[in-house]
């Protein structure tokens, strides 16, 4: 759970989706949904299991455009659909340097704000996340793809 003064230790990026809050939420929580849109441009994930309920895993692979392969782990730890869920993101269940995400769905008319918070457990983790892995772009274009395939769902245009 997130909680504190974490501004130091933190990333945060939103989007507005022109899309229904149950859909969108629906597009995080449905494998054969992430597996469509899941990762930054030019990834894919692959899904090895996932299981939706507090104390669910989902442990995938995701592969990059260079054909570098990352082991990906997360667990779920509050789910109150479809306004929020908050899990832990790792490489594995034991990982040390695991993350914790908040995920928040706001409707806005006939559109929803989608936020993703992840705190990391230090400062120096946060800056290796956006330095060398780009985090902040990638979770832009993660909630770009998200848009994307929720647009091609509804018919309707991407904002």
């Amino acid at each position: 759970m997130i909680s504190g003064d974490t501004a130091d230790r933190e990333i945060v990026v939103s989007r507005l989706i022109n899309a229904p809050r149950e859909l969108v939420f629906e597009a995080f929580t449905e494998v054969r949904h992430l597996e469509q849109w899941w990762g930054p441009a030019g990834f894919s994930t692959k899904t090895r299991s996932f299981e939706f309920r507090v104390g669910g895993d989902w442990d995938f692979v995701m592969h990059g455009p260079d054909g570098t392969e990352y082991q990906e782990w997360i667990t779920w730890s509050e789910i109150d659909a479809p306004a929020r869920i908050s899990m832990v993101h790792g490489e594995s269940r034991d990982d040390p340097n695991a993350f914790a995400s908040l995920l928040t769905f706001e409707p806005d008319g006939e559109q929803t704000r989608i936020v993703m918070r992840a705190v990391f457990p230090t400062k120096e983790l946060r800056d290796e996340a956006v330095e060398k892995y780009h985090a902040i772009e990638g979770g832009e274009q993660t909630l770009h793809n998200l848009a994307t395939y929720v647009a091609e769902l509804t018919g309707k245009d991407v904002d």
